[in-house]
């Protein structure tokens, strides 16, 4: 299985589903990363986290806690 965490800086993927409970889905989901939106990895911190994303036209840092939840193809 593939997240989102494991996709390198430069590499686009797409949502396959989100992984995760209650209010931590519910977070991610309104973030907008949503089953079948594209995201594109824009940065990585120079120590690993937060990750930098472009995503429906904005963009978004998000953890690798919660990068790890979305499973990506």
């Amino acid at each position: 299985m593939k997240t989102l965490k494991d996709v390198l800086v430069g590499e686009t993927c797409v949502v396959k589903k989100l992984h995760g409970e209650g209010p931590v889905k519910r977070r991610i989901m309104d973030m907008g990363i949503t089953k079948g939106v594209g995201i594109l990895v824009r940065k990585v911190a120079p120590l690993g986290d937060p990750m930098e994303l472009s995503i429906r036209g904005y963009e978004l840092s998000v953890r690798k806690a919660d990068a790890a939840m979305v499973e990506v193809e």
